[in-house]
C-alpha cells in the first residue's frame, strides 16, 4: 500500500505491506479510537533516528483518513521543537566536563526545548493551538506552522519516552515504540547525511559524535511503551 506524503519538507513516496497493514496499523489506529472515548488523546510514536517514525506518522494520517468510521489522526513532530538554528549556533553543550557548540551535536536532547513541548502539550488537552515544524530544506524551525486541532494528535520524535526529567513528565494518553538493529540505523543515517552533501568520511564522523551516541541513548534509556514494533534489516515492521 502507498502513499505520496510531505515529510519534513519534502515529498516522499511511503510504502507498505498489505499485511503491514492489516495486522499492526489499522488494529493500532482502532485501538486509538477506542480509547478516545470523545476527548483528544495525545499519542507518542518514539524511537531511534532513521527509525522510519516521520514516514510511518504520515502514513498512518493518511490511513486514517481512508477510514471514514474512524476520527481524524495528525501527525506531528517533535523536531519543530529544535531551538531555533540561530539561538543553536550561539549555544554550547557540556558533555564530559568539556564544552561543545551545540552545533556539532543537533538533534541530541539538549537541542530541544523541552519545556516548551511540554507546555504545548497540556495546552493541547484543553483547546486546539499552534504547532511549530521543522522543515530540512532550511534546517531551521517554522513556528506556529499550522493548527493541532485533530481528535487523535500523533506526536513522533526521538526522545518522547526519554528517562529524564522532563522528558518522562511529557504529557501523552498511549504510546509506540519503534525499535531497529543499530548496525541497520548506522547505514541509514550516513546514508542520510552523504544524501545531504557530506563526504563518506564526515558522514561517519558525524555519526561517531553525534548521532550514533543519540540511537544509543533511545534504545538504551527509553521507558518502556504500551506497545514496541520492531523494523527488521528486510525492511519488515513486526509488533513485540
Amino acid at each position: 500500500m502507498r502513499y505520496e506524503l510531505m515529510v519534513t519538507g519534502f515529498p516522499i513516496s511511503a510504502q507498505y505491506s498489505r499485511e503491514t497493514v492489516e495486522t499492526l496499523f489499522t488494529p493500532l489506529l482502532r485501538r486509538l479510537a477506542g480509547r478516545r472515548r470523545d476527548r483528544r488523546l495525545i499519542v507518542f510514536l518514539s524511537g531511534p533516528p532513521a527509525a522510519g517514525k516521520s514516514t510511518l506518522a504520515a502514513f498512518l494520517e493518511r490511513l486514517a483518513e481512508d477510514m471514514p468510521e474512524l476520527p481524524r489522526v495528525q501527525a506531528l513532530g517533535m523536531d519543530g521543537f529544535h531551538y531555533p538554528q540561530a539561538s543553536i549556533e550561539s549555544r554550547a553543550v557540556l558533555r564530559n566536563g568539556q564544552q561543545i557548540p551545540m552545533q556539532r551535536l543537533k538533534g541530541a536532547p539538549e537541542s530541544f526545548d523541552v519545556q516548551a513541548l511540554a507546555d504545548r502539550l497540556e495546552r493541547l488537552r484543553q483547546e486546539d493551538a499552534p504547532w511549530p515544524l521543522y522543515d530540512r530544506r532550511i534546517h531551521d524551525v517554522v513556528p506556529d506552522a499550522l493548527q493541532a486541532n485533530a481528535p487523535i494528535l500523533l506526536v513522533e520524535g526521538n526522545y518522547l519516552l526519554l528517562d529524564a526529567p522532563v522528558w518522562r513528565e511529557l504529557p501523552h494518553d498511549y504510546s509506540v515504540f519503534l525499535t531497529a538493529p543499530e548496525e541497520l540505523l548506522r547505514q541509514r543515517l550516513i546514508a542520510r547525511k552523504i544524501r545531504g552533501g557530506l563526504t563518506q568520511e564526515q558522514a561517519e564522523a558525524f555519526y561517531a559524535e553525534c548521532d550514533g551516541p543519540n540511537v544509543s541513548l533511545c534504545l538504551r534509556h527509553s521507558r518502556a511503551a504500551d506497545e514496541t514494533w520492531r523494523l527488521d534489516r528486510d525492511e519488515k515492521l513486526t509488533r513485540l
